[in-house]
């Protein structure tokens, strides 16, 4: 009995650890699945399948003639997996000799030994991510890369791996910069300023994946997810134009020493801006686009630009008529504890209110505006915010500055406000504000909304178009309009701005020149600096344009707006016009001449053929496939002919447009740097010297 039951009980003993263990292995099996059954199949699917991004191209920012403001332009950087499942001993040994010659010959840095040393090494510690130069190569040089023993078999079997960076390239360098934008450094992030950040959602597009699945210990690609690359935004940006406003805005603030400055000009009809400058001294003599954008940003008091506001605020409430007549006296006059003074030394007497303003008469407008609404200030400030001045404009790039204009029984409102906002103080505009309220002006009163961009484009092809919008169909009666015309044709014709007067065009405009606050505690510790500016429009009879050009800081004792900014003004003015934006209908079709043909520089094939067709000139194009062409004109047609690039030298762009320069330049391998405007006269690498792929060019356009 003693042995029986010592065997019954060691046998339940083990049952019991038996069940228990039992119990163990399915509580664990229970938590394994349910606790942790996420994670571990998780890390089943990363031994087993993986899946990579494949990056989606941004969109192009473009001019308004598809020129490329922004463009990604891809470069790669280049890995070898020393492990690649069908990178054999053999196979390695066979040809790291003559990969590592390739590798020296490319790079032109190092030895054959170097490089094979190294590929050695890389391969005894079995690295599957070995970097094989630092130097970035272009997508032609990435072409030839390929074809280097080894890579030419491919990742699996020669362990190529070449990763893709987009790299954002402005072909006009600093050209509307400060608008285009930028990116952060971390792509993902997409846009940080300009029209970058404004649309980043169109310009991103949408990344795809690329899907592998491990078998036999390779990887094999099982099912890709395409990505859909970014659309293109088409601005209203003029290049050109662009060119010619910083270029002559340059001048002035490298001449004058300014601290920065603005030029701007917008379409009267549509508020499209064909260009938008914002410079800023770094050092002296040396100015950036990419400081801040202050054409949209910076609001400070206007000065003299916004005697027009007053004038017409007063015309419409039909207080005065331009003839009558005001004394001025000498100049001064005295406002409770504060001194008023006009420029003119000696003052202007008694002059008509027409003389007010085309003199610019500080005297003359504070009077006027306190005599008509010192009982009633509400009514010249109501009427002021009716033409829309205390608003914002909702521009599509952020950062749009407050427009401030004080308002009676405010705060801040005290009994020399109204004076002092009549001629341009005590208020805060932008010049874009400012800009948006004489373009209303030049187009009889409707105020349109100040816009950058036309429209998007997937493949060539329109997807939004952005209509022109008004913000105000009309900011006072056709009646002041008309008056206001003539006070600003007056300033320039017989006022402050007869510096501008031209045969070819009438300009209308008025000048301004204000003191402003030097910086955050400006006026507290008696900082100012001087503001010269110039609004207006032109041609005078039929504005097109509308323009205005802020000097800020100048600093070398010159600093009225007719000659610091109105200069600019007009130099912009010149060029708009040569290019014959109302002359079209005079001119009408091209009629060549007996025995005259038109002389043409060589170019694309089917934008020659295109310009031929239009002017009616007869071509003989023959059985030319090439895309670039000369042309020779001869009796009576102009003879194309094949133009050739030898491959491996740099070719000769001289004659050519920027378009057509870049974009052959670029396809040769070489990295273009743009400046000047016209046709290439001069370009910094010789005709027909060896190519290096990678190396910078400057063409200098003329």
């Amino acid at each position: 009995m003693t042995i029986k039951r010592d065997i019954t009980w060691r046998m339940g003993v083990i049952y019991l650890a038996l069940l228990m263990m039992s119990f163990f292995v399915l509580g664990k099996v229970l938590y394994l699945q349910i606790a942790e059954g996420a994670e571990w199949r998780a890390m089943e699917d990363k031994m087993t399948s993986k899946e990579l991004e494949i990056e989606a191209d941004r969109g192009n920012i473009l001019a308004c003639d598809g020129r490329k403001l922004a463009c990604s332009v891809p470069s790669y950087r280049l890995y070898m997996d020393m492990m690649a499942h069908g990178l054999s001993n053999q196979m390695f040994n066979q040809n790291i000799d003559s990969l590592s010659l390739c590798l020296s010959k490319f790079f032109k840095d190092r030895p054959p030994s170097f490089y094979k040393q190294r590929l050695i090494k890389a391969r005894k510690q079995r690295e599957r991510y070995y970097r094989i130069h630092n130097r970035r190569v272009s997508f032609t040089e990435l072409k030839k890369i390929k074809e280097f023993p080894l890579f030419r078999l491919g990742m699996n079997n020669g362990g190529f791996v070449p990763e893709q960076f987009d790299m954002r390239k402005k072909p006009f360098g600093i050209l509307a910069s400060r608008v285009i934008g930028k990116l952060y450094e971390e792509k993902e992030k997409g846009g940080m300023i300009g029209l970058e950040q404004a649309f980043n959602q169109e310009l991103k597009g949408e990344n795809g994946i690329n899907t592998f699945t491990r078998i036999s210990g390779r990887w094999v690609p099982e099912e890709v997810v395409a990505p859909q690359n970014g659309n293109d935004l088409m601005t209203s940006i003029d290049i050109e134009i662009q060119d010619v406003a910083e270029n002559s805005l340059k001048q002035q603030l490298i001449k004058h020493n300014a601290h920065h400055g603005v030029a701007i000009l917008m379409e009267v009809e549509t508020g499209a801006i064909k260009a938008i400058v914002n410079l800023h001294r770094q050092s002296e003599g040396f100015y950036v686009e990419d400081y801040f954008n202050y054409a949209i940003g910076e609001a400070t008091e206007p000065g003299s630009t916004f005697k027009l506001a007053s004038m017409m605020a007063i015309l419409e409430d039909g207080l005065i008529n331009l003839d009558d007549s005001i004394d001025t006296g000498k100049g001064v006059v005295k406002f409770y504890d504060r001194t008023l003074r006009d420029s003119h030394v000696g003052g202007f007497g008694k002059i008509t209110y027409r003389q007010v303003f085309e003199n610019s008469s500080n005297v003359g407008i504070s009077k006027m505006i306190v005599d008509n609404y010192k009982s009633n200030p509400k009514r010249f400030i109501d009427r002021l915010y009716a033409m829309g001045l205390n608003k914002k404009q909702g521009l599509e790039i952020k950062g749009e500055g407050v427009p401030f204009i004080k308002y009676p029984g405010s705060e801040k409102w005290s009994g020399v406000s109204l004076p002092w906002i009549s001629i341009g103080y005590e208020s805060e505009l932008t010049p874009l504000q400012i800009l948006t309220f004489y373009n209303a002006v030049a187009n009889n009163g409707k105020m349109m909304k100040p816009h950058f961009v036309t429209g998007i484009y997937r493949h060539g092809e329109l997807v939004t178009e952005y209509e022109p919008t008004v913000l105000n169909p009309s900011i006072c009666s056709s009646s002041t309009i008309e008056k206001a015309h003539d006070l600003l044709l007056g300033v320039v014709e017989r006022g402050t701005a007869t510096n501008l007067k031209n045969s070819n065009y009438k300009i209308a405009g008025k000048t301004g020149t204000a003191q402003v606050a030097k910086g955050r505690d400006g006026y507290k510790n008696g900082g100012v600096e001087y503001q010269a500016s110039f609004a207006g429009y032109f041609p005078a009879d039929k504005p097109k344009y509308s323009c205005i050009v802020v000097v800020n800081g100048p600093s070398n004792n010159v600093y009225y707006g007719n000659v610091v900014a109105g200069s600019v003004f007009k130099q912009i003015a010149d060029r708009v016009y040569a290019k014959g934006f109302d002359r079209i209908e005079e001119y009408g079709d091209y009629v060549p001449k007996e025995g005259v043909l038109p002389y043409s520089k060589g170019g694309k094939k089917e934008d020659l053929v295109t310009v031929f067709k239009k002017i009616k000139v007869t071509v003989d194009v023959g059985q030319i496939e090439s895309g670039w062409i000369s042309t020779l004109a001869q009796e009576n047609k102009v003879n194309f002919s094949r133009k050739t690039f030898t491959n491996g030298l740099v070719p000769n762009v001289k004659g050519m447009g920027a378009k057509d320069a870049v974009a052959l330049l670029e396809n040769a391998g070489l990295n273009v740097i743009v400046s000047g405007r016209g046709r290439v006269i001069e370009q910094s690498i010789t005709p027909g010297a060896r190519l290096n792929n990678g190396s910078r060019i400057f063409i200098k356009l003329g």
